[in-house]
């Protein structure tokens, strides 16, 4: 019974920690963004509307080959009259008239499109670049994917790399709670003072509870968007922020004119608009087509027709395409002027983006410098506070004020790292590199 009971506790702590190891996981931002790309929603979403095109695109080729038809047909007749006209002068002692009680047909029609005023070739050329275009736009939704993790890994980091800071600095405030109850009993300092310390650490518990449910938060948004168990925690390597290499970084808006998906399939879309024009000015012309056939006859007792084949051209021409095919033209013709605009609007809308995220970046590097010197800078006035304040020389306002300064700088600094790299990735989002980044990494 005892090996039972401790089989059984042991089953059941090997369940915990498996369960704990499952909720507590480490993911590289290279990990997390691929594994984005192979789960969320968006890009599956995206995926499958590439091979909806390329569907529509082989359906439109098919209508170059020839169509083949077979059909075949058997009518059973009830009291069937037949009546030879051409026997009519017959003498009246002719045999009797046979009995017609079925009849078989068989057909088999082939018909190959010679011309269609050019609208088969026009339609493939549509729908090989609207292939093209969606292809593009799956490739941009991958780098707003991309750069949805990089955003909630960054944050993830912030939100971890603060708490850290800030429970270091509530020990220290604790300890220095526990301090000042001593002094105060000893009459050493005033109430006051002790109150000024705990109403700190209560401030610096507020800033803890508000970092761990952004924590939480974030943490839910990218586990989601990961496609992974709602209850797992992730941790965010350092390695990923420490010593970051930033290279290449674009310094004006022709990386993005050359390389945005967005962008590429707007012009692919502007090529198949003028595909479209094309077919609907085929509709003034005819259609001509080589057509042929088989046709096997038998009329049971009268008639039977068999090897009846057939060649020959077929021509069709729509008369009232002349009227109403202006508007058609002019709707196709309008349908490209649209596309036309919505790039020349999408190209002055990334111009502006790329100059914010070139100002962002800058703007993060030189924060970067700042934060470093003024958390060396606040590390040393905490000091000399505090030497004033241990010799008499300072008041409890002053010692906490640069212990509240302190922190903050270090916050700050730690912080600051990531978000010069979080508006670097931006930047190559923002220019159309971000993909080709991870793409090159993952090799």
């Amino acid at each position: 019974m005892k090996v039972s009971q401790f089989m059984l506790f042991g089953i059941f702590f090997i369940g915990i920690s498996t369960l704990e190891a499952q909720e507590k996981t480490s993911l590289t931002l290279n990990e997390a963004i691929n594994m984005a790309w192979n789960k969320s929603n968006e890009v599956t979403l995206a995926n499958t509307k590439v091979k909806s095109k390329k569907y529509e695109l082989q359906s439109t080729k098919n209508n170059q080959y020839p169509d083949l038809k077979l059909s075949g047909q058997y009518q059973r007749l009830a009291n069937a009259s037949v009546n030879f006209k051409i026997n009519q002068n017959a003498s009246a002692n002719q045999q009797a008239l046979p009995v017609v009680d079925q009849l078989m047909i068989g057909q088999l029609n082939a018909s190959l499109p010679v011309f269609s005023g050019f609208k088969i070739q026009n339609s493939i050329a549509a729908y090989e670049n609207l292939y093209q275009a969606e292809m593009a736009t799956a490739s941009q939704t991958k780098e707003e994917i991309a750069i949805r993790v990089i955003d909630y890994y960054a944050s993830l980091y912030k939100a971890q790399k603060t708490i850290e800071l800030l429970k270091e600095n509530q020990k220290s405030a604790q300890q220095r709670v526990k301090d000042f109850i001593e002094l105060e009993k000893n009459g050493i300092i005033p109430r006051n003072d002790l109150l000024k310390s705990k109403l700190q650490t209560s401030k610096i518990q507020l800033s803890l509870d508000e970092s761990n449910n952004n924590l939480k938060i974030i943490n839910f948004y990218l586990v989601t968007l990961l496609k992974l168990n709602p209850n797992t925690k992730l941790f965010v390597r350092e390695e990923d922020f420490v010593d970051f290499q930033m290279t290449n970084v674009p310094t004006n808006e022709l990386p993005a004119l050359e390389n945005r998906k967005d962008l590429e399939a707007l012009r692919f879309q502007g090529k198949a608009s003028e595909a479209n024009i094309k077919i609907a000015k085929g509709s003034y012309y005819p259609v001509i087509a080589i057509i042929g056939g088989y046709t096997a006859l038998d009329l049971h007792n009268v008639i039977a027709v068999k090897n009846a084949m057939n060649i020959g051209v077929g021509i069709s021409y729509d008369l009232s395409a002349i009227l109403k095919n202006g508007t058609l033209v002019k709707l196709a013709e309008s349908k490209f002027e649209e596309v036309q605009n919505s790039e020349s609007m999408l190209t002055d809308y990334i111009k502006i983006q790329v100059k914010k995220a070139i100002e962002d970046y800058d703007l993060a590097l030189k924060q970067s410098v700042v934060y470093g010197e003024a958390e060396e800078q606040s590390t040393e006035n905490y000091r000399i506070v505090k030497d004033k304040y241990d010799n008499g020389l300072s008041d409890t306002n002053d010692l906490l004020e640069a212990d509240v300064e302190q922190l903050s700088s270090k916050i700050n600094k730690a912080l600051a790292k990531a978000n010069t790299i979080q508006k670097y990735y931006e930047l190559l989002s923002v220019t159309g590199q971000l993909s080709q980044t991870f793409n090159v990494a993952q090799k």
